[in-house]
């Protein structure tokens, strides 16, 4: 198989083109022949037009690149090698939702030949590919995994708004059916990734090691998030304890906040899901998950006392929300744990404005039931800067204090200013 793609006599498919996928299928155009393949078919008109829809890629990254972009299943069936790059969130309840990678497995038992490979690269828990997802494959196509047609598993390691950890520059795990089909895969994905591959012994390994890197930051992060709880109540700067600590040459330099998107907030839930059917309820892992789960809360709650010390009733009250993504810089807002924060203001009664300048307005609007304001405004009694920007790095004290009234607060998650402010009241995790 990796001959026939590298000689251009076969095609390469990546199915689901969105922060993980569209990076991966154009750095196989470079080398070989790509079909991207995603069913918003918005989506692929951008695409085909050389615009990244997650505003991950400048129109640069498109060039040189021998891809056909479709939604098409007959144009999806000139495919050999197959890799599935769709998302894996939770439900309400947090429990792992499936659809999007079987209805991916659907669309491959409908196109998939006999001497095909198949990939997976959504975050899974350990057994999913072979338990939940090949099954699908072959109910569909006829066809048995692992004789009719190879598979494997190599967990994605895209980094959204990291423009030094790319596909080209980090090791990537991989793992295959049979040590053939780990062969193949292995020298497919050294096409192009710079760093080299791991090659993982099962598949189950590989969607572990993968559940298991997320999982360990969420715990990390979680404990910083406990310490700031603590060092709170005991009037101690968290940050300043995290610099004290990490003089020691072993000590982890984690730090707290907000935890949300679709990594970290969302795959430990996979693992504790998988982990509760065969009989083991987790106990570290979910205790995590509640403390960064009730973040949001305690920001809210924080401000709103803060605003009440002024003498101000919280329903007289505004606070300028600055940064609504789930992280710096990237324009996505899936799980942003921000949104939160403004539910809960806006549950005291608190007017809120917000602003961001990588958010999309209309999409916020339609999954969280707010908008952007065009520009802040003034007179806010508190302004909470949730997400560290670039374009928020040189704000200083004396903007914050011209948008606000006296005796203001700055809220500032992640202590970016700390340090800086003297006139102003000031409070961080």
């Amino acid at each position: 198989m990796y001959q026939e793609l590298l000689q251009k006599e076969n095609k390469l498919a990546l199915i689901g083109l969105g922060y993980v996928g569209l990076p991966i299928a154009l750095a196989f155009a470079k080398k070989i022949e790509v079909i991207g393949f995603d069913i918003n078919e918005s989506r692929v008109d951008l695409m085909k037009r050389g615009i990244d829809p997650s505003n991950e890629l400048e129109t640069q990254a498109f060039e040189n690149c021998s891809i056909e972009f479709t939604s098409s299943l007959d144009k999806l069936r000139e495919a050999r090698f197959f890799i599935v790059a769709v998302p894996t969130p939770v439900d309400e309840h947090n429990v792992p939702d499936l659809t999007p990678v079987q209805r991916a497995s659907e669309t491959i038992g409908k196109v998939i030949k006999k001497g095909d490979y198949v990939v997976f690269e959504s975050t899974v828990y350990p057994g999913c590919t072979e338990e939940d997802c090949l099954p699908v494959i072959d109910r569909i196509s006829g066809l048995k995994a692992g004789v009719d047609y190879k598979y494997g598993y190599s967990p994605e390691r895209i980094n959204p708004g990291d423009k030094v950890h790319t596909l080209q520059n980090v090791v990537k795990v991989v793992s295959g059916s049979d040590a053939a089909a780990l062969d193949e895969i292995a020298k497919t994905y050294e096409l192009v990734v710079d760093a080299g591959v791991h090659r993982a012994s099962s598949v189950k390994v590989a969607e572990a090691a993968k559940i298991i890197e997320n999982t360990q930051r969420d715990l990390n992060i979680a404990l910083m998030n406990e310490l700031s709880l603590i060092f709170d109540r005991l009037g101690i700067n968290t940050y300043e304890v995290l610099e004290a600590a990490g003089t020691k040459w072993n000590f982890l330099k984690f730090f707290p906040g907000l935890v949300g998107g679709h990594c970290i907030g969302v795959d430990p839930y996979y693992l504790t899901y998988k982990s509760a059917q065969i009989g083991y309820n987790s106990r570290v892992i979910l205790a995590g998950r509640v403390i960064n789960d009730e973040m949001a809360a305690y920001v809210a709650k924080k401000t709103v006392q803060n605003i009440i010390k002024n003498g101000v009733n919280p329903a007289e009250s505004k606070v300028l929300v600055m940064g609504c993504t789930f992280k710096e810089n990237v324009s996505d807002i899936r799980n942003s744990k921000v949104a939160d924060v403004v539910k809960e203001l806006k549950g005291y009664g608190v007017t809120v404005h917000a602003v961001d300048p990588h958010a999309d307005s209309a999409e916020l609007q339609h999954e969280y039931g707010f908008g952007l304001e065009a520009a802040p405004g003034k007179d806010y009694d508190a302004v909470i800067v949730t997400v560290n920007h670039h374009s928020y790095e040189n704000l200083d004290e004396q903007y914050f204090k011209s948008i606000t009234k006296p005796q203001a607060w700055l809220v500032d998650l992640k202590g970016s200013y700390r340090g800086t402010i003297s006139d102003m009241n000031y409070w961080c995790l």
